[in-house]
């Protein structure tokens, strides 16, 4: 009996919700006066009190529908960098329904704790899918724990995923001196390092001590489409941590990205095999020495 009244109720609601109904109504609105002008049977109350009840009908429709359905701010995509990308990231944000979906209408999105690992692996997974040109991922990592960075299994197997559909991705891991001259920080980086080119990543190195305050930052570029920054770095299990990603203007972040990442003998993959060849012999012979390490980054 109760599955009976649900049944009964659903279809009332899809009745009361159905755009034909809602058409209909709005043409018997325009039609009752134009009858009671042509017709002089017709009562001028009668008019009036059928309009009447036509409009508190919809009044009534609309402030049921507002309370049963969410409704989303409809976005301009001509004012992102690249509105098909945006088209299929917004998509798939709005049927997930996540934290602060509204704020993806003005080209901009915040996201904290696990959210920013699930969306990181969304914007690449969209580039896939998109289409979008140049299928070209450039980060920009600030490396304090590489250990850390293993553990995107999921992020990892999207790397791969784009790498092996035709795009590229260059990874810019930025670590202080102090920590380059340690042997377990450099062992721990240069697994890192092999297991990213293992998966087809152009890896570099950039010294975090000589670089400006607007460019140690953690970034990733998606193309001409999107730029997620970290503003605030999660820990292991992302507990904690919150993101930024921008729709607009994105060609500013890739030429901050190449202004680190250098160009010839002195771009970030060069100064990665300098470092390469001091301190991997090092580690394979166990016969770590800082100070000469050291006195090598100096140099990077």
């Amino acid at each position: 009996m109760a599955e009976a009244r649900k049944d009964v109720t659903a279809k009332v609601a899809d009745l009361l919700s159905s755009p034909l109904l809602n058409g209909v109504i709005g043409v018997v609105g325009v039609a009752t006066p134009l009858v009671g002008w042509l017709s002089d049977s017709v009562s001028l109350h009668v008019v009036l009190a059928v309009e009447t009840a036509l409009l508190l009908f919809l009044v009534a429709n609309h402030l049921w529908m507002r309370r049963v359905y969410i409704t989303l701010r409809r976005a301009n995509n001509k004012d992102m960098s690249d509105a098909r990308y945006f088209d299929l990231v917004r998509g798939q944000l709005e049927q997930e329904l996540i934290t602060d979906f509204g704020e993806i209408a003005d080209g901009h999105l915040q996201v904290y704790a696990g959210e920013v690992p699930r969306l990181s692996v969304l914007l690449f997974q969209a580039l896939i899918d998109s289409g979008s040109e140049p299928k070209r991922v450039l980060a920009a990592d600030l490396t304090t724990n590489p250990s850390l960075l293993k553990q995107r299994r999921e992020y990892l197997a999207v790397n791969r995923r784009l790498v092996e559909a035709g795009g590229t991705i260059q990874r810019l891991f930025i670590a202080f001196a102090a920590d380059l001259a340690r042997e377990d920080y450099a062992r721990s980086l240069l697994q890192l390092v092999d297991h990213h080119r293992s998966l087809g990543v152009t890896c570099g190195i950039a010294v975090r001590d000589r670089l400006r305050a607007d460019q140690a930052i953690d970034f990733v570029v998606v193309a001409r489409a999107a730029v997620l920054v970290e503003e605030d770095q999660g820990d292991a299990e992302y507990t904690r941590g919150r993101s930024s990603v921008y729709f607009k203007q994105i060609d500013r972040w890739t030429g901050r990205f190449e202004s680190i990442w250098g160009h010839g003998t002195d771009a970030a993959p060069f100064v990665l095999q300098t470092y390469e060849a001091v301190a991997r012999p090092m580690l394979n012979a166990a016969e770590w020495d800082e100070r000469r390490v050291a006195e090598a980054v100096d140099k990077l």
